[in-house]
């Protein structure tokens, strides 16, 4: 099966799917080594990675680059965060059909105002209700795969509150969006909300440490109905944290060889990215210096 075929099954089991965020080739195919049955590409992440916070400077042409490397390099269902289809309704037309030609499996797009920000910042702001629907029915229209899943997130909670952020996913899903995801929702009684008040559509919960959603347990939040649970800055923060102890350590000793045992080898390195592979292509197709002349 495609791995939008895919996905599209593993949302219609009783099972919370867990998709650990990612931000390059290198970290998805780390996901996909882990056994994890998705992989999310965060755009906070990939903006992070470029250096630039996650306000909006990331245009989508560079995220759309990011997916196509991400995409090719798993064979698991990626998850892509589109932000706000990077405009209005004609903007998320393209965006649609971009993010499909390259292969995700999904997208989720939000109602905040074009440029957004991380849905948890403050100083948020949303569209009407309106334009959103009318948004969401251009995207639903510009699909051409029906496997491939649009997502409808919501930033109303934290600009005019639970309430309207649930009436504003229950509008989503009679659109037609295939998940529904109402972002940041502030103690665990509005995360057990929501799934009571959205319960015909599968839900989407966002987990990560410092937001203004508390982290629950995996069962937790399955227990509550949600059906996907992404993770998205778990792999980076852990890339942070492990890059400033090797330059520290360079910094001052001159050398990493204390820390090396804690290091991935230099073998292990390349089989990640499946060397091995190419060179069986190489062997096998390339020819030889002596059989040139």
């Amino acid at each position: 099966m495609t791995p939008r075929k895919v996905l599209r099954e593993l949302l219609q089991r009783d099972k919370l799917l867990v998709a650990p965020g990612c931000f390059d080739g290198l970290s998805a195919r780390l996901v996909e080594e882990a056994g994890f049955e998705a992989a999310y590409l965060s755009g906070g992440a990939v903006a992070r990675s470029m250096g630039i916070p996650d306000i909006g400077l990331v245009t989508m042409s560079e995220v759309i680059e990011r997916a196509s490397q991400v995409v090719s390099a798993v064979t698991i269902p990626v998850i892509a965060d589109a932000d706000t289809g990077y405009g209005n309704a004609v903007n998320l037309v393209r965006t649609v059909r971009e993010y499909e030609r390259v292969g995700v499996a999904a997208i989720h797009i939000e109602d905040q105002i074009t440029p957004k920000r991380c849905g948890h910042l403050d100083g948020k702001e949303v569209v009407s209700l309106a334009e959103m629907k009318k948004k969401l029915e251009a995207a639903l229209a510009a699909r051409t795969d029906p496997d491939f899943c649009l997502i409808a997130r919501t930033d109303s909670r934290a600009v005019h509150g639970l309430e309207d952020a649930i009436r504003r996913g229950k509008a989503f899903a009679k659109i037609g969006a295939d998940v529904v995801f109402v972002e940041a929702p502030q103690s665990e009684a509005e995360l057990a909300e929501i799934p009571r008040a959205i319960s015909h559509v599968p839900l989407l919960v966002n987990v990560f440490k410092g937001g203004k959603t508390p982290m629950l347990p995996v069962e937790r939040l399955q227990q509550m109905g949600y059906r996907i649970a992404i993770y998205p800055s778990e792999t980076q923060r852990a890339a942070i944290y492990a890059m400033r102890q090797a330059l520290n350590l360079l910094k001052r000793e001159g050398t990493t060889e204390q820390m090396d045992e804690a290091l991935t080898t230099f073998k292990e390195r390349d089989k990640i990215v499946g060397l091995d592979e190419w060179q069986k292509i190489e062997r096998q197709y390339m020819v030889a210096g002596d059989e040139k002349t």
